[in-house]
């Protein structure tokens, strides 16, 4: 019997009261788990035995799901390394976490110690996994970890082997929205600087030979979905060891085209050579596994681990029809149990978790800049440094300063600086990643503050919001008069049905409100002064507030953003005596200082 078929029975005749009791969606903790894989001195049959029963089921399998064959059964019974591994799934058996592994830049909390290692016991059984923890804790860094610690188990079987385990070196492939590609290079420099990095995205991307000779010298390529649709005849023949989709729901249509493309990828490559033949490990990243119907989840379970809920037709009549149309409890429950060993997801608000968390979690969003906003970026530059190149005094100090307000706006979106009311999708990183985390947080129940400098862009943001999320958005700003702004206060702190999103200016909402009912806020466009920026922050990390507050610094990659950001992180000291005197100091660089600090850096 296929392992998938194992589990999925030893779920469904496990039902006991204990059990029960702790499941739930939001609560599968899996602490339980120890990565510990075949029994010690195994000469690797067990594993390869296992990885071999992995395939989807064949003519004469279980094809119509995990109902079971048709003679009843009343148990399933496991011993040995299978039996142990079937206790660990169900969370039977204890675990002990992963550390950091060599080559990490960071601490991994108690939490992500415990989902690395859930992460790798998994990937060691060859099984697919869907880690869903609530955003904001870490399931980026904790699928570096696991790079990091999968590479070195494979250079020690490497090591033990004499060479023969170098198979196991495969790249790892990442496919995530275009918004967060510029933010994985970020968060990978960081926290594992020592992982060749292989961007494969836009029009100059490596392809046919050159981009077969390049994964030889990397160990992770990134890409977006819509590239990886675009080349997937290419991706598809290559041999990798690990596949990383983030942001998951790109998948949940499991009839879109992007979808099945993707699928194509969960097989062995499409080589002959049989030595990189074994399929990936396959990993979701999501923080909404399941966003407006179970069919979703069956499309991510079906990339993770083919076959495991069976066909999609005997699903929908299994669990979809009597879930959503008959709110059925039961088929409700066996469905949690059956995903429950393969999806990881834990809330802020779990007991377990809240105690690992600091008060304030503050962290960096890097954007890209669309190729329309590229292309104003550089126009702004080129027209406005050939004035400042002839200007002097007052009149060079007000061009600059005009300078960095018009790149501020291109940054933002090209409609605040072209004075559009819009369209506004798809031509800002920036406005995309924004609403894509909203909506992420917005989907558990939580509140948001966004701050912008920027009026127009108060009003921009609000709308799309509201049209993008279905949702109530209010917006404070200077000209809002007194009782109105006490008003949107009362509602956004007492109404439970009221707007979970609040877009303030920062002149104007920065200080005088108490906003504890938001535990995210977003810093849309920065002011580049850490005491007005915190001064901010501090609407929603005060007293009153009862959870931890996730607070996000959006910066655009390659643009004047990162390279003032990097002055600020490198020198805070001199940032707090320098930089909080507004943008003044930019006005006074010399003309070279200025063309390096605004020239746009290619990211790729």
């Amino acid at each position: 019997m296929p392992l998938l078929q194992a589990v999925g029975l030893a779920q469904a005749f496990s039902r006991t009261d204990l059990e029960s009791e702790r499941e739930s969606w939001a609560t599968s903790q899996f602490d339980a788990l120890r990565p510990e894989g075949p029994p010690e001195g195994s000469n690797g049959q067990q594993l390869q035995e296992l990885r071999s029963v992995l395939e989807p089921p064949g003519e004469g399998d279980m094809t119509e799901g995990l109902s079971g064959p048709e003679l009843p059964l009343e148990a399933v019974v496991a011993d040995g390394w299978l039996g142990a591994a079937l206790e660990r799934l169900r969370g039977i058996e204890p675990v002990e976490d992963i550390q950091e592994p060599d080559g990490f830049v960071g601490k991994l909390r108690p939490y992500q110690r415990r989902g690395v290692g859930w992460l790798s016991f998994l990937r060691q059984l060859g099984l697919g996994a869907c880690l869903a923890d609530d955003m904001g804790l870490g399931k980026t860094i904790q699928a570096i970890a696991l790079l990091l610690h999968s590479r070195r188990l494979a250079e020690e079987r490497g090591q033990s082997s004499n060479g023969h385990g170098e198979e196991q070196m495969r790249p790892a492939l990442l496919i995530c929205p275009t918004s967060v590609v510029a933010n994985w290079r970020h968060e990978i420099e960081r926290f594992a600087p020592g992982l060749r990095l292989l961007l494969h995205h836009g029009s100059g991307r490596l392809s046919g030979d050159a981009f077969r000779s390049a994964l030889s010298q990397h160990d992770m390529v990134i890409t977006s979905f819509g590239i990886a649709r675009r080349d997937i005849d290419m991706l598809e023949t290559q041999a990798w060891g690990d596949l990383i989709l983030d942001e998951a729901q790109n998948i949940k249509n499991p009839s879109a085209k992007q979808t099945q493309a993707i699928r194509r990828l969960t097989g062995g490559p499409k080589t002959q050579n049989e030595i990189d033949s074994s399929p990936p490990f396959r990993v979701a990243l999501t923080g909404t596994p399941v966003e407006n119907r179970l069919l979703e989840l069956w499309s991510i379970m079906e990339f993770l681990n083919p076959g495991y809920l069976g066909k999609r037709e005997h699903f929908r009549q299994q669990f979809v029809l009597p879930v959503e149309r008959y709110n059925d409890e039961f088929a409700a429950a066996d469905l949690r149990r059956l995903v429950q060993p393969f999806l990881l997801r834990r809330l802020k608000t779990d007991p377990t978790i809240i105690s690992d968390l600091p008060e304030k979690n503050e962290m960096v969003v890097y954007c890209s800049l669309s190729k329309e906003q590229e292309t104003l970026y550089t126009h702004v530059i080129e027209e406005t440094m050939d004035r400042v190149d002839r200007s002097e005094g007052v009149q060079r100090r007000g061009l600059v300063l005009g300078l960095l307000l018009k790149l501020k706006q291109v940054t933002n979106h090209p409609a605040h600086y072209l004075g559009e009311k819009g369209p506004l999708e798809e031509r800002s990183g920036k406005l995309s990643r924004l609403t894509e985390m909203l909506e992420e947080a917005l989907a558990v129940g939580d509140r948001a503050l966004v701050f912008t400098q920027f009026v127009e862009m108060g009003h921009l943001l609000r709308r799309h919001l509201m049209e993008n999320l279905g949702r109530e958005a209010l917006f404070l700003h200077g000209g809002t008069p007194a009782a109105r702004r006490e008003q949107m206060v009362r509602s956004f702190q007492e109404d439970d049905n009221g707007a979970p999103i609040f877009v303030l200016s920062l002149r104007a909402g920065g200080v005088g409100v108490n906003l504890t009912r938001a535990n995210h806020v977003f810093h849309f466009d920065r002011w580049w002064n850490p005491a007005v920026e915190n001064q901010a922050t501090d609407r929603a990390f005060r007293i009153g507030q009862k959870r931890s507050v996730q607070v996000y610094k959006f910066v655009v990659s390659g643009t004047l953003e990162e390279q003032i950001h990097k002055m600020i992180e490198s020198k805070q000291d001199l940032a707090e005596s320098i930089v909080n005197s507004g943008e003044d100091w930019l006005a006074d660089m010399d003309t070279e200082g200025l063309r390096k600090l605004i020239a746009l850096r290619s990211r790729g």
